[in-house]
């Protein structure tokens, strides 16, 4: 039996849409598909007392230097070609992750998940500004007027929170993170890890 593989994002993560660049190879050579799974990062650090590494590392003499050398090395070894980083980081995603959750509810997450990772991480657009976001959309050839209108619904709020809670109760403090069946894996350095779990899952115990 296929286990069951989730990938937990938040498009305000530059690591996440590297990751996410990765999946696919994963999953076609696996056979397992993602479950992609909508979460607030900054829901998750403010109920894990976490910081983003700019933050966390900002006071570390060479620390972000290095990550940034070890993103340059990722980006290289999978031959990524698509990828800027956002000159208008940090930005507020609220927005964008309950699009995503709305956008799950009408069976349309894998377009819209590729438009926001693409505005986000490719074209650099500032997507946290309500005309950008909507144009963002309409050119994606997503029904924004009816995304926007659902996300602001109290069931995708509330689907928005619980999926955040339930990552956390789950072990998760960062993004990207990953369950292979009930394992946890964070980081897009463990995707290797990742892979070799849903191997391992898919043979049963032993």
């Amino acid at each position: 039996m296929k286990p069951r593989a989730e990938f937990l994002f938040d498009f305000g993560s530059p690591n996440a849409c590297l990751a996410h660049q990765i999946v696919p190879e994963i999953e076609h050579r696996t056979g397992v598909k993602f479950v992609y799974v909508p979460v607030l990062l900054g829901g998750i650090f403010k109920l894990t007392n976490n910081s983003s590494p700019m933050v966390a590392f900002g006071p570390v003499k060479n620390k972000l230097p290095y990550e940034m050398l070890e993103t340059q090395r990722f980006i290289r070894r999978h031959n990524i070609v698509k990828y800027q980083f956002n000159p208008n980081f940090p930005i507020n995603t609220l927005a964008l992750m309950r699009g995503a959750v709305a956008a799950e509810t009408e069976g349309i997450l894998p377009a819209y998940v590729e438009a926001g990772f693409r505005c986000m991480w490719e074209e650099g657009r500032k997507m946290d500004d309500p005309d950008v976001f909507r144009a963002a959309l309409t050119e994606a050839g997503l029904p924004a007027d009816r995304l926007l209108e659902r996300s602001q619904s109290p069931e995708v709020k509330k689907r928005l929170m619980d999926n955040t809670e339930q990552a956390v109760a789950r072990g998760v403090f960062g993004i990207p993170s990953f369950f292979v069946g009930g394992e946890l894996f964070f980081g897009k350095d463990r995707l290797t890890a990742v892979e070799e779990e849903i191997r391992r899952a898919a043979t049963g115990p032993g």
